[in-house]
């Protein structure tokens, strides 16, 4: 009889990953649940860091975990059918289209909220809120406008940040850890200011994307997005 072939070695972090896909299979981690940090896997099997990030991040991208930026990883919400909408920052989209990107701030000061406003942040009527009004260019032609409001306790700092360099986005993702975000997305006609500040007729079909976002204490802000429909196309995937 021949010898067996020795089986292949398993490498460190299709291991890590596949110890806490079975714990997640078994109910260990129910749904929510905070999952091992990576330095604690780091310790537990004697790897890498990288070697850790690659084992999570596949469990992220199988919708099995939820990574959430200073604050962790989470065992994932059961969903009927699974989607992602990324939280993609625009200025770094254009640049990897190789175009520049151009930040026009119209609007950044403090003011009293809105009620509708305050309601979306938790915020009595009449708060104080943080809003700015951006219009992000491609090559000097206006891409899109974003009306952003947000709540001061969540980013107490954002007036302070300089957007023609730095976008609220990525502003908001480094300094207030995101937990959940809420977003619906409809083809819609500007209102006259924001055909004037996108240079379009009122006229034109837009896509508009309402986007609210929080941490897991408190809201952080409340943004429309506007892009003109014959400027921008939304893509991604999915994977079921």
């Amino acid at each position: 009889m021949p010898p067996r072939k020795p089986r292949p070695a398993v490498p460190p972090y299709a291991r890590i990953r596949d110890d806490l896909k079975r714990a997640l299979a078994r109910g260990r981690y129910p749904p929510g649940a905070r999952m091992p940090s990576e330095a604690e896997l780091v310790r537990r099997y004697g790897v890498s860091r990288m070697t850790v990030t690659r084992a999570l991040r596949e469990l992220s991208d199988d919708g099995l975990v939820q990574r959430v930026q200073g604050a962790g990883t989470f065992a994932a919400q059961p969903h009927r059918v699974a989607s992602q909408l990324w939280i993609r920052d625009i200025h770094e989209e254009i640049l990897a289209r190789g175009n520049a990107h151009e930040a026009r701030v119209r609007v950044k000061r403090a003011e009293r909220a809105a009620p509708a406003v305050a309601e979306r942040l938790g915020l009595a009527p009449g708060g104080r809120v943080f809003h700015t009004l951006i219009v992000h260019c491609e090559n000097g032609v206006p891409l899109q406008c974003e009306d952003r409001y947000v709540n001061p306790a969540a980013a107490p700092g954002y007036l302070d940040a300089d957007f023609a360099q730095v976008t609220p986005t990525r502003y908001l993702l480094d300094v207030a850890p995101l937990w959940e975000a809420q977003y619906s997305i409809a083809a819609a006609r500007p209102t006259r200011a924001e055909a004037a500040l996108l240079g379009i007729d009122p006229q034109e079909p837009c896509l508009v994307v309402v986007r609210r976002t929080e941490t897991q204490h408190l809201p952080i802000t409340v943004a429309r997005l506007v892009h003109p429909g014959s400027r921008y196309l939304l893509e991604g995937s999915f994977k079921p």
